[in-house]
């Protein structure tokens, strides 16, 4: 609690940079849409976090919150929820056990609604605590691989109850991933390593929103930028956009920094890491830690040490020196404070909409699946933000709505 001040300060810095939260948390307070509902949401603790379940809360709702990852927590926001009433069960740098005795804690309320960023507490939920299924009506997923996890199980007939895949909103895939994750991946290697990006050879796994974003922020920052993909139209996008493009294979033989972004595991293997030059430095940006193969890495070394402030490095047997960033977790969350407030304004603009529409619909008809955020909000949330932009947006006139409603008008 001697971290409290900090985290009231810093709440109340993200939220002058959130106005569409603002504005939503305003109406919540006067309208109550949420009164009665209970939440367990399990995010990454920052303080835009902070934000909206304090938005939640100012709109009825008892909330509970935990981390969605084990270093993604900001201790000074944990204080400053509890004091503000919001329970959070997290600590930055736990282990796997307190980690899901933390979720644990957070579905004790008994929820109406899950709200995830990986689908942890959905996969809790669905295996060591069904008896929560009998009161949860519906949930929210943030992130991709979170969606990628609900679809497959959906595919199984696993998944119990809908959720509101607000990840693939446009108001959040388009600029929390792509801007985001760009800014806040290259914010979270330089504070763990303080190297010099201009001038190396940066290489960037995977090229959808978040990794085309990081690889846009390593050529702007002067770097030598190669993508490697799976996805023959991604990895033309990628050379038209002007990127190298190559196998891993090849990449990790010219590397200076390797950045993994694509959701799936071992991206870089032992077979990579073996080719990699003495200094070559590894990050991850997706979700888990699973994108480089750390047990290989660990394998190879005959040492490791602290290099740094969230920096391994791992001595293999012929004196080359490999750098591990923030324990191979999502580096812009474990070595830094990750996206700014401006663009998760709009990420969580659409969880606390999307939690509105459910709780008036009920989720009637949704079924047991994965379900698209409705137009309306998305539309809705983009409005929202260029008008506190102050950001001017044209209308058709009716001859232009009914052309383009029409198939009589030729050349």
């Amino acid at each position: 609690m001697e971290l409290l001040d900090e985290g009231l300060r810093r709440i109340e810095w993200a939220h002058r940079r959130m106005p569409v939260v603002r504005t939503i948390r305003e109406r919540f307070k006067k309208e109550k849409p949420l009164e009665g509902v209970r939440v367990a949401a399990c995010l990454h603790v920052t303080t835009e976090t902070a934000n909206l379940v304090l938005t939640l809360k100012d709109g009825g709702a008892q909330v509970s919150v935990c981390a969605s990852n084990p270093l993604s927590t900001q201790d000074d926001v944990v204080a400053a929820l509890n004091h503000l009433g919001v329970p959070a069960f997290a600590r930055r740098g736990v282990d796997a056990g307190e980690y899901y005795r933390h979720i644990n804690q957070a579905l004790d309320i008994k929820p109406h609604y899950t709200m995830d960023d990986g689908a942890d507490t959905v996969s809790v939920v669905h295996t060591t605590r069904k008896e929560l299924l009998s009161t949860i009506r519906a949930g929210t997923e943030e992130t991709t691989t979170g969606v990628i996890r609900l679809r497959a199980m959906e595919a199984d007939g696993a998944l119990e109850y809908p959720i509101v895949a607000v990840n693939d909103a446009k108001t959040k895939h388009f600029f929390d991933n792509h801007y985001g994750t760009g800014q806040s991946t290259i914010d979270g290697i330089l504070r763990a390593t303080n190297i010099l990006i201009a001038g190396s050879t940066f290489v960037v796994a995977g090229y959808g929103y978040c990794g085309r974003g990081i690889a846009e922020r390593a050529r702007g920052m002067g770097a030598r930028v190669i993508v490697t993909e799976v996805d023959p139209v991604r990895a033309i996008e990628a050379a038209m956009d002007g990127f190298w493009v190559m196998t891993m294979e090849q990449a990790s033989l010219v590397g200076d920094v390797f950045v993994t972004a694509t959701g799936n595991i071992h991206v870089v293997r032992r077979e990579h890491l073996e080719k990699m030059k003495d200094g070559a430095i590894l990050a991850n940006s997706g979700h888990f830690d699973v994108e480089i193969d750390k047990q290989a890495l660990n394998k190879m070394a005959v040492s490791r040490r602290a290099a740094r402030e969230d920096c391994e490095e791992f001595t293999t047997a012929e004196g080359r020196r490999l750098y591990l960033l923030g324990e191979g977790r999502l580096v812009n969350l474990a070595t830094a404070e990750g996206h700014p407030a401006e663009v998760m304004d709009m990420s969580f603009a659409n969880q606390a909409l999307c939690l509105e529409w459910l709780v008036k619909t009920g989720g009637a008809g949704l079924g047991k699946r994965v379900v698209s955020v409705p137009s309306e909000i998305d539309e809705g949330v983009a409005r929202l933000k260029l008008t506190l932009m102050g950001v001017g947006l044209d209308r058709m006139t009716d001859e232009q709505e009914l052309y383009v409603k029409s198939w009589r008008s030729g050349t």
